[in-house]
């Protein structure tokens, strides 16, 4: 199945633009049309590259301790190191509210064009930050500072993106084309982790802790540069050039994008509630259920990553059959459908990983085939929630908030349930704890009406 069959702006038809099969859609612009095969990698690359530069900073943890923070306290400097790496999350919303101010108001294609080169800038201040052998506590303070701008930058890259992605896409297939958000993000965190596993099987660790760790970061900041220019050669969407013409006849008068913002609360709420258990059981499943396996069941390092990302290479396949699956019996059956699912499968398949590398296969392949449902349509469902006067940043800041709050936290109190309450008891709290998550979201996703093709304009 393809995501790049038939990208047309969105018109409000669920009807393609008469002509011979084969003809482009016109462009909103006139001229020459935008080529979908452009739109489709202008928007993954960028969503990949900021997703690549969210996994490696995890992947590469222990190193980047080792370097620029002091080696008195080995234990500390690891922690000092992921609580930077949480500061990443506590900026998310604020780049939320920054982006998506000029989302909506500058464009959604600045707002992408920007974000990717934020992301970017941080990535490329990290690979060439010196040691704190050579400068100190000013290492630190550094590397601070680049997490901070990619926190920023991750708070607007998805929101802007997937606005942009929705307005774009043909609306009888927008919930097809919206799982292009995860496809790439998840490719990207998969690419990082085979950089890791490949570095580490190539570089003894002196070259690792030396150099090494830095080759990833470098790599991102050349993939951020290439994505942004193509991001600039993008064009803006039918959407928001009508709605910024019909605002400037008007002499740009009309109701601010705050008042707007306030008028529109119960959506932003509803966003809360769709991804308060989606970003749980994603980060857990995704990405910190491998390190579980290691650090407390203790499996294998190397069979736990290669299992990791086949479990992701199979949430990435279940993707685009959720979507296509969404546009034909509607956005709702399908997130139930997740939502029950993942809720009804948490304790079995928590229950079921027991050190061995093919269990940890089954659990993780399970639980994210149901959460990939939920994950392929979300950028549909909350483009179609907002009017196109604040569609980005009506998603942008709830749905940060949101991620910050619980899915920044989740791996934490994982780790802390097991260590309040004891193995188990803290494995059976923590499962309870994700399911109430999920079972919210569930009814969060009842109470919405029916979405699938409507139309973005207005």
């Amino acid at each position: 199945m393809s995501i790049t069959e038939n990208l047309t702006p969105a018109t409000g038809s669920d009807t393609l633009p008469a002509g011979p099969r084969h003809a482009d859609p016109v462009s909103p612009h006139g001229g020459r049309p935008q080529s979908k095969v452009k739109t489709l990698m202008g928007i993954g690359a960028g969503n990949a590259v900021e997703w690549f530069d969210w996994a490696i900073y995890a992947t590469f943890a222990s190193f980047i301790s080792g370097q620029l923070f002091s080696k008195a306290d080995a234990t500390s400097a690891f922690l000092a190191t992921m609580a930077i790496f949480a500061v990443g999350f506590v900026a998310r919303p604020f780049g939320g509210l920054f982006f998506g101010l000029i989302g909506d108001k500058v464009g959604r294609k600045a707002a992408m064009t920007f974000a990717v080169a934020l992301a970017s800038v941080g990535s490329l201040i990290i690979a060439i930050t010196p040691t704190y052998e050579s400068i100190g506590a000013a290492a630190s303070l550094i590397l601070l500072v680049a997490r901070l701008l990619q926190g920023l930058a991750h708070g607007g890259e998805m929101p802007s993106a997937q606005t942009y992605l929705a307005e774009m896409a043909p609306a009888p297939k927008r919930g097809l084309y919206s799982t292009l958000i995860y496809f790439s993000g998840t490719a990207g965190i998969v690419v990082g982790t085979l950089l890791g596993a490949i570095l580490t099987m190539t570089l003894s660790k002196e070259q690792m802790a030396g150099f090494g760790w830095r080759i990833p970061f470098a790599i991102g900041a050349l993939m951020g540069l290439y994505t942004l220019i193509m991001r600039s050669r993008l064009k803006e969407t039918k959407q928001f050039e009508e709605q910024k013409a019909a605002k400037a006849e008007q002499g740009n008068r009309g109701p601010s994008v705050f008042s707007q913002i306030i008028a529109n609360w119960r959506k932003a709420l509803q966003v809360i509630g769709l991804t308060v258990g989606l970003t749980v059981v994603y980060y857990i499943w995704s990405i910190s259920t491998p390190a579980y396996a290691i650090s407390t069941l203790k499996m294998d390092p190397a069979a736990a990553l290669w299992t990791g990302v086949a479990a992701n290479i199979v949430f990435m396949i279940a993707l685009p059959f959720w979507g296509k699956l969404s546009d034909r019996i509607g956005r709702r059956p399908v997130l139930i459908i997740s939502c029950v699912g993942a809720a009804a499968l948490q304790i079995p398949m928590a229950s079921f990983v027991r050190g061995e590398a093919w269990q940890l296969f089954i659990s993780m392949s399970v639980m994210l085939i149901f959460i990939a449902a939920s994950a392929s349509i979300v950028p549909a469902v909350y483009a179609e929630l907002f009017p196109t006067a604040i569609r980005t940043v009506g998603v942008a800041i709830p749905y940060a908030i949101c991620v910050a709050a619980f899915g920044g936290t989740a791996a934490f109190l994982q780790a802390g349930f097991a260590a309040w309450f004891g193995m188990a008891t803290g494995a059976l709290a923590f499962s309870v704890y994700a399911m109430v998550l999920l079972l919210t979201s569930a009814v969060t996703a009842y109470k919405l009406p029916e979405s699938a093709g409507k139309d973005l304009n207005g």
